[in-house]
């Protein structure tokens, strides 16, 4: 009895302490030079002032709790790309800053993918609860593309969503079937919306995961609740092109739902070539054999649920 209330202890705490975890979003915004062209359906605007409009109305909305970073891909502020820090927004200076945003350079957006989930990761180890997504908006190819396909599988099998924003480009981007979610934005109205759409996002899957996480934990006996327990809490929170102890997974492209629960993508296998030292970690095969049980278990529950009807 005394297991069972502190399991039911345990996954309450999880839950509740999921549920109110705030949003925690890196925004990696293209500032190259043709973010300076102006938008063909709008020639009155600039991509790159659409963007930083939307951007500003958003994050002016967000809610207290809510945690976010900018980091640019060429332009500095007092020589740190991060002109938004990560962390709650200072609504005040971070208008002025992004009101001062010029377009110029090229597309390095591999380098800076690395960057901003680094920064998320490291933010995850700390405060482990919420939903934790990279938001890249850009309107070109990346000119580092091997470090964009390098990165990439990493950035996924840690459990980070990824999110990108085609901004007026005349076709898809070449992440649009490689991350979670995939947008166009051909004028500034539709690139506001986009931005909105994924902050929205992050609200609705905290609330999503902690449900299903509770109704899966509820089920099953008490030591292997705890273990599952275990599982849910434990992320790989390693930098980009590290090792990490545990390989997170995320969920397929187009479902977010499962992103940060700890368990391997379909993809976690499938990565590039790679020097040895970027090579990710072989899952432990302890780790495997409780996945396992937990599959089986999970079927073995929806067996008994049916014969009680």
């Amino acid at each position: 009895m005394y297991i069972s209330r502190l399991v039911a202890l345990i996954a309450w705490m999880i839950c509740a302490a999921t549920l109110h975890a705030g949003q925690i979003v890196v925004v990696v915004l293209d500032d190259s030079g043709s973010m300076g062209d102006r938008m063909r359906s709008n020639p009155g605007t600039t991509k790159m002032a659409a963007a930083k409009t939307a951007l500003v109305q958003i994050l002016q909305q967000l809610p207290e709790d809510a945690q976010v970073g900018v980091i640019l891909l060429n332009g500095t502020v007092n020589n740190d790309s991060w002109v938004v820090p990560l962390g709650p927004v200072d609504q005040a200076s971070m208008s002025a800053t992004m009101a001062s945003l010029q377009a110029s350079g090229g597309t390095p957006l591999g380098a800076f993918m690395k960057s901003g989930a680094d920064a998320l990761l490291a933010k995850r180890d700390k405060e482990r609860y919420g939903t934790y997504r990279l938001l890249i908006v850009t309107d070109g190819e990346a000119n580092d593309g091997n470090l964009v396909d390098q990165y990439l599988p990493y950035i996924l099998a840690r459990g980070l969503s990824v999110d990108v924003i085609g901004v007026d480009m005349a076709e898809n981007h070449s992440l649009a079937t490689r991350v979670n979610t995939y947008r166009s934005a051909d004028d500034p109205a539709s690139l506001t919306r986009a931005i909105s759409e994924v902050f929205a996002e992050s609200v609705d899957n905290n609330a999503d995961t902690a449900e299903s996480d509770f109704e899966i934990i509820r089920a099953l006996p008490d030591e292997v609740a705890a273990t599952v327990l275990s599982l849910l809490a434990t992320v790989g929170n390693a930098p980009i092109g590290t090792q990490a102890s545990v390989v997170s997974g995320s969920a397929p492209s187009g479902d977010t739902g499962g992103a940060n629960r700890g368990f391997p993508p379909p993809n976690a296998r499938t990565v590039p070539s790679v020097p040895p030292r970027e090579r990710p970690d072989k899952p432990r095969v302890s780790w495997f054999v409780y996945v396992v049980i937990f599959i089986i278990l999970l079927q073995v529950v929806k067996v008994f649920k049916r014969l009680r009807r």
